[in-house]
């Protein structure tokens, strides 16, 4: 495996750094060649940090972003007042190659608004969709594309889903 750098949105979900830090910390012990950006508000992360005493951790680093999209915002809304938030941030950070994946557990809606925005499609593909793997037989991985985030699909849809699911 070569080094992947992912910036992870710390702020994102219901429960913000006291998930998503221990999070990151397990992963990082899991994986030897993992570096992880958090990203959101340092205060917090510092704090969470501290309780797992692991504040000083060499393939660690903090991205103070002092604002959080919230869950109820709308995704144009989101992209108009995004400017210093721990999603839009890590994003950038992707946009810019300072990291290589972008991970956020914040506002669906506005993590894809923004990510067509910022990190653009692919030649061909209309729209973004969600993927996660699934576990398969002697340890292959299978992915899923589009994970309920569209409500209708038609044939063209479904084909530029197949073209990003062989990416």
């Amino acid at each position: 495996m070569t080094r992947l750098t992912i910036a992870l949105d710390a702020m994102g979900g219901d429960f913000g750094p006291q998930v998503t830090v221990p999070a990151s910390v397990q992963a990082l012990s899991r994986f030897a060649d993992l570096k992880v950006m958090l990203v959101g508000d340092e205060s917090r992360i510092q704090a969470s940090l501290r309780q797992l005493n692991a504040q000083h951790h060499p393939r660690l680093s903090i991205v103070h972003a002092p604002d959080v999209i919230p869950n109820d915002m709308r995704p144009s809304t989101a992209l108009r007042r995004s400017a210093d938030t721990s999603m839009r941030v890590a994003l950038e950070s992707v946009a810019s190659g300072e990291a290589d994946a972008c991970v956020s557990a914040g506002n669906t809606g506005a993590l894809m608004a923004l990510s067509k925005y910022l990190l653009k499609l692919l030649p061909g593909i209309d729209r973004p969709a969600l993927v996660t793997a699934l576990p398969g037989a002697n340890h292959q991985r299978k992915w899923l594309l589009d994970l309920g985030a569209n409500v209708a699909c038609d044939a063209d849809t479904l084909f530029q889903f197949a073209v990003m699911g062989r990416c």
